[in-house]
């Protein structure tokens, strides 16, 4: 593996042109016509993308986000070929164990800013000085600042060995990591490309089944697995045409995404909708309307909408032949994967679909929790709830 060992320290400057033109484009859209029902069953109501556009355009703060993020140490490296951004903010705490936070589509970096410092500094928020972390929060390839997608394109074991190199980059030779979504699939792989370094993985935002796979079997499930398995079926019914799209088209999807604000707006939005805790009515009841903001916004400034689905295209490519190549074998465990290496934890949120008896029949995942409240997006949602499961799980691996 090539690495550029120069790590340079990074700051996120956009500039005002960029920041004018955004605007600019918020304010001029061309706006379909109102459906006869302007509910979320067709998609995103142009009610509430109106209204959520016009505060984007007149309200919401890029500057303050930018600052705020900008004190969060940040650099940037170069990783076979690839160009990589990442977080880094060490803990005060000699004994601090070093965590590497993973995000999936659509989210970022910015998905993990309000568990940084609970990571770091867990007494400043009431928790044990001990659980204390160092932080590594990288943007995936052709997310964010991490563009263009390298010459290797995009899959999950090529990303867990750029993340294995950027870890040892960084000295740290015992390493804790989680993974949310496909970052969910980094962080499994990366228990399997340094073993002798990951000390554990902790998975959120995974599902109970393939994207691309059967209904899952609701007989002999408990009622709230049962549960689940429906939300599942549901959304393998309903709502992965955002996936055919992208793992098929992605170059048709990516003029639109690039070239309009309002798009690129409604194509994140309608994921928070459907993947947040849904007893909050509105994804921006769910999560910080600016926090989701500055989420698209970063999408937005890099240009990273087109490159994700060209990730996503990638990653799914890689994804399906791995599966054709494990469906010779007879293995079984999480993912298909039989379960061994470092400890794993699961935390699955009340809006996921994630099964105990379907993803480790053998029971041999250590450590599973299932909570009534969050959804997809805990970082977002939950973060108090998820940091006190990664300080559970990972307490006697320290």
């Amino acid at each position: 593996m090539t690495t550029n060992t120069d790590l340079r320290p990074f700051r996120i400057e956009i500039s005002q042109a960029e920041v004018d033109d955004l605007k600019a484009r918020l304010t001029n859209a061309r706006w379909p016509a109102t459906p006869p029902v302007d509910d979320w069953s067709r998609g995103v109501p142009v009610g509430y993308l109106r209204e959520l556009a016009e505060y984007w355009a007149n309200d919401y703060d890029w500057r303050a986000a930018e600052a705020a993020l900008n004190e969060i140490p940040q650099f940037m490296t170069e990783i076979n070929g690839q160009r990589i951004h990442f977080f880094h903010q060490r803990s005060a705490s000699p004994d601090a164990l070093p965590l590497i936070l993973t995000h999936g589509w659509p989210g970022s970096p910015v998905e993990f800013q309000q568990m940084i410092g609970r990571l770091t500094d867990p007494a400043a928020y009431g928790g044990d000085p001990a659980d204390a972390f160092h932080v590594v929060v990288p943007s995936l390839p052709g997310y964010g600042f991490s563009t263009p997608l390298g010459p290797g394109g995009f899959n999950l074991f090529g990303v867990a060995q750029m993340w294995a190199e950027l870890m040892s980059l960084l000295g740290y030779e015992r390493y804790a990591a989680h993974g949310t979504d496909a970052g969910s699939g980094v962080a499994g792989m990366l228990a399997m490309v340094d073993p002798a370094h990951v000390v554990g993985v902790h998975l959120a935002g995974v599902t109970a089944g393939t994207p691309f796979g059967e209904p899952l079997p609701l007989d002999g499930l408990s009622e709230s697995d049962r549960a689940r398995a429906e939300r599942f079926n549901t959304m393998l019914d309903e709502g992965f045409g955002y996936l055919v799209l992208q793992s098929t088209r992605p170059q048709t999807l990516a003029y639109s995404l690039n070239d309009s604000p309002i798009g690129q707006l409604a194509w994140i939005v309608e994921k928070f909708a459907e993947w947040t805790d849904p007893i909050h009515p509105l994804p921006t009841d769910a999560v910080d309307r600016d926090q989701l903001l500055t989420n698209i916004s970063l999408y937005w400034f890099t240009g990273s909408g087109a490159s994700t689905a060209h990730a996503v295209y990638d990653g799914m490519r890689a994804w399906k032949a791995m599966v054709a190549q494990q469906a010779q074998g007879d293995s079984e465990g999480w993912g298909g994967h039989e379960v061994t290496g470092p400890p794993t934890g699961v935390a699955v949120f009340g809006a996921e679909s994630a099964i105990r008896s379907l993803a480790d029949p053998a029971g041999r995942i250590e450590h599973w929790n299932e909570y009534e409240r969050g959804g997809h997006f805990a970082a977002m949602e939950v973060p108090d709830l998820l940091t006190a499961d990664l300080q559970s799980f990972f307490k006697p691996l320290r």
